[in-house]
């Protein structure tokens, strides 16, 4: 049989093929994986660039918080921009950060592709994680409500227990008392102005 455009039908290399089928896309994404993974594991930090960034960001949300707390928004802005900036140091916070090495620990695990930072404080015996790393970066998570600061007495007795329970008296008030000044919303006003 005659085939008038032989020039225009090539056929496709292995690769070619490889490249377009179901499974070579697999293999593909699969290989990438694994290149990702090694990667991932040769680049953990090590325990002392986990212990120095760490130091450095708390360093720096102890600062930031001396005088005004932020809300969840606020920490996790701040500790994006603690991943490129480093702690003023010639800021007068010595004794901050006396006390915050005296109540409380940090502790560096390296796993198989990242490492966590955890610190230990009485507040919260089990620690808590503060930062993470991962391709040689330390990136933190700390809030400075993880830390502890100080130390006072949470019972001023002996044998005191922490939560007072209070029942109400058994006084009654009638069946709908006016309490005072109390608001209304069915209506807008309050008790006392009707």
């Amino acid at each position: 049989m005659y085939q008038p455009d032989r020039g225009t039908y090539k056929k496709q290399s292995f690769l070619q093929m490889f490249y377009h089928s179901c499974l070579g896309k697999f293999i593909i994404l699969l290989a990438f994986i694994v290149l990702l993974l090694v990667v991932a594991h040769v680049t953990v930090p090590s325990e002392e660039k986990m212990r120095t960034e760490m130091a450095d960001d708390i360093r720096e949300c102890i600062q930031e918080n001396d005088s005004i707390q932020g809300d969840k928004l606020d920490d996790a802005v701040g500790n994006f921009f603690r991943i490129f900036t480093t702690a003023d140091t010639t800021a007068n916070d010595r004794e901050l950060l006396d006390a915050f090495y005296k109540y409380n620990r940090i502790e560096i695990f390296r796993h198989g592709l990242y490492a966590t930072a955890r610190i230990h404080n009485n507040y919260r015996p089990e620690g808590t994680r503060v930062g993470f790393g991962i391709f040689g970066i330390v990136i933190p998570t700390v809030n400075f409500n993880d830390l502890l600061m100080r130390v006072g007495p949470l019972r001023k007795d002996y044998n005191q227990r922490l939560i007072k329970t209070t029942y109400g008296n058994d006084e009654y008030f009638g069946e709908n008392p006016d309490l005072g000044d109390t608001y209304n919303s069915y209506d807008g006003h309050n008790s006392l102005n009707e």
